[in-house]
């Protein structure tokens, strides 16, 4: 499954009612570190069966950050039945990127 881009617009539907466990990646263009994660993020995207991957651009969504007490980025986030259940701050391995699903 692609990465989904989040906004305040397509939340809700994406992530608080989803059926699946979401995991989002809080980032920006600027940010360095955000460009090191992406590219695992992205292929955790297309490897996972049964979950959702999005991201959500903190310049962009400045509320959807807060909402979360995003306060360095990247930040990921996984979230199930509306709840966020884990979260990571900074550079992760993809494998404890997978792990946060469990």
């Amino acid at each position: 499954m692609a990465v989904i881009k989040l906004t305040k617009d397509n939340f809700d539907k994406e992530v608080m009612k989803s059926d699946m466990p979401v995991l989002i990646d809080f980032w920006a263009s600027w940010c360095g570190p955000c460009r090191m994660v992406s590219p695992v993020v992205d292929e955790i995207a297309e490897e996972v069966q049964g979950k959702k991957v999005g991201k959500v651009n903190v310049d962009e969504e400045p509320e959807l950050a807060q909402r979360y007490g995003v306060m360095s980025i990247p930040t990921l986030v996984v979230i199930k039945n509306g709840t966020v259940v884990k979260k990571a701050v900074g550079v992760q391995p993809k494998q404890t990127i997978l792990d946060m699903f469990k």
